[in-house]
């Protein structure tokens, strides 16, 4: 049996998190995907650790240093959909990060353009992309770091793992 493991992250000290958990309305601004080895993959906006914003692997550390909640789930899956999910993570290295996401709040748009990506977005394709949810019926306008954990749920009992 596979595993994929995803880390939502809430930042309720700074502006543009507490902007994405208002507008999201949850305690989660952002969600990278965890590797084997436990580093962090997902999309950003800015500079951490001297490693440039988009789509990058970071180490785990980054996020202990600048967030004040930390819910790691774990989704079982089949080994065939953990290893099309992490393929599909992978292969978005050096994209750039989404710009126009945090508009997406006000404007249509569609955030299943590969081009660029925001964190939940990231997550969220690759979850279709293995085939763990089939298709994922939410404005196209945006899928936000609320929106993803809220549809894991439907899977994964998540309450009493927040750290």
């Amino acid at each position: 049996m596979g595993q994929i493991v995803m880390q939502f992250v809430g930042n309720h000290t700074s502006l543009g998190s507490k902007v994405i958990e208002w507008f999201s309305h949850s305690d989660y601004s952002h969600v990278d995907s965890v590797l084997p080895d436990g580093r962090l993959l997902g999309a950003r906006s800015d500079k951490i650790m001297g490693i440039a914003p988009g789509v990058q692997i970071r180490p785990s550390i980054y996020v202990e240093l600048e967030h004040d909640l930390i819910t790691r789930v774990n989704i079982p899956c089949t080994d065939q959909q953990e290893k099309l999910y992490y393929e599909f993570v992978k292969s978005q290295i050096g994209k750039p990060y989404d710009k126009t996401a945090i508009f997406a709040f006000i404007v249509d748009r569609d955030w299943t353009e590969p081009d660029s990506w925001f964190c939940s977005e990231l997550n969220s394709a690759a979850t279709m992309h293995c085939g763990l949810f089939k298709h994922l019926a939410c404005p196209r306008n945006k899928i936000d770091p609320g929106d993803l954990i809220f549809l894991i749920s439907s899977i994964v009992d998540i309450k009493g793992i927040k750290s």
